[in-house]
């Protein structure tokens, strides 16, 4: 089969079989209905490193809140990042604002249409750019993601393992991009990776490409794409200090900008270091260790913070949040699960 046979057989199956996606218009949709391109970027900013199931209840909540780039642009930072909680990777939130308000001040809140343009704009990098160039304004642009690497890589049995092999999946891609309905082919890729083509056990029956698949035709399909092993991620250690006040209130910090968590409002705690911390309260008080840990697992590294508790009176000063005003589901997962075990710990003692 020739390259620019591929995408015919792929759209008239996405044309049967797309997913229906909060942030999606469909294929028997685009007739009258353009996608939105603040939704398209959105959507993709959240997705990263991420999955759909996880991200669709943000999404309806974001675009419910902020239904235009512009009013995304005007919010509260601590509005976004309390609604972006629970969704990790907070350097996305933090470029979301850049983003949106650099979309609303220099180009009057229109996405630029253009690849080279989209990479201007702070948080996005080159498969966003392609993806919200190829999706929202139908430009041939090439979106690389885990999913379509995994069907380039079966789809023409390329060997080499990742990340080496990526330069050669890119080409695959790039030529099978077609110039009619490029978004909805990039969209037909993807949909095949994450429905059909998938990391584990493949249903290559279902495939609309089985055929000319050389991976399935020489059965090492499931084992593709190749990977080179992963090194073990290392642990660090802290102790994260819940503090309530007899009021009810709960003493919090906001986390400095740069860093993990940065700019989210979460409890005090020690560095996070390969050792184990010393103990260095945020305030003076009678602190009561329930010999519990809290476990969270990011990018590069495991954690395991050390739970330390404090009643304090309800005259001691500092960033307390009255027990009105504080809601657990503003905090990163990993200030929940401390919140969630001290509250355990409260019950019992």
């Amino acid at each position: 089969m020739r390259d620019e046979d591929y995408s015919p057989a792929l759209l008239t199956w996405y044309d049967t079989n797309a997913r229906e996606l909060a942030w999606r218009v469909g294929p028997a949709d685009r007739a009258t209905q353009s996608p939105d391109p603040y939704f398209v970027w959105l959507s993709e900013v959240m997705l990263q490193q991420t999955t759909v199931a996880a991200v669709t209840g943000y999404f309806l909540g974001f675009t419910a809140r902020w239904p235009t780039v512009t009013d995304l642009a005007a919010a509260k930072d601590a509005d976004v990042m309390a609604a972006w909680a629970g969704l990790g990777y907070y350097a996305r939130a933090r470029n979301l604002l850049k983003c949106a308000r650099m979309v609303t001040a220099d180009h009057g809140g229109i996405f630029p249409d253009t690849e080279a343009e989209l990479l201007r704009l702070p948080g996005i990098g080159p498969y966003t750019a392609a993806a919200i160039a190829a999706i929202a304004f139908d430009q041939p642009a090439t979106v690389m993601d885990g999913n379509v690497e995994r069907v380039m890589a079966r789809l023409f049995a390329i060997e080499a393992p990742l990340p080496a092999a990526k330069p050669a999946l890119r080409t695959r891609a790039e030529a099978l991009t077609p110039a009619h309905r490029p978004g909805d082919h990039a969209q037909a890729v993807m949909d095949l990776g994450a429905t059909i083509c998938t990391p584990r056990n493949p249903a290559c029956g279902l495939c609309p490409l089985r055929d000319v698949c050389q991976a399935r035709g020489a059965g090492i399909a499931a084992d593709l794409p190749r990977k080179i092993p992963r090194k073990p991620k290392p642990i660090r250690h802290g102790i994260v200090y819940l503090v309530r006040r007899a009021d009810g209130a709960w003493l919090l910090e906001t986390r400095p900008e740069k860093g993990l968590l940065g700019g989210m409002l979460g409890w005090p705690t020690t560095d996070w270091t390969e050792t184990p911390p010393l103990h260095r309260p945020p305030l003076p008080a009678t602190w009561h260790d329930p010999a519990l840990e809290v476990r969270h697992t990011f990018t590069h590294f495991h954690l395991r913070l050390a739970l330390r508790l404090a009643d304090v009176a309800a005259n001691t000063p500092g960033l307390f949040v009255a027990a009105a005003d504080f809601r657990p589901s503003d905090l990163p997962t990993v200030m929940r699960k401390a919140f969630d075990l001290a509250q355990g710990a409260l019950v019992q003692d």
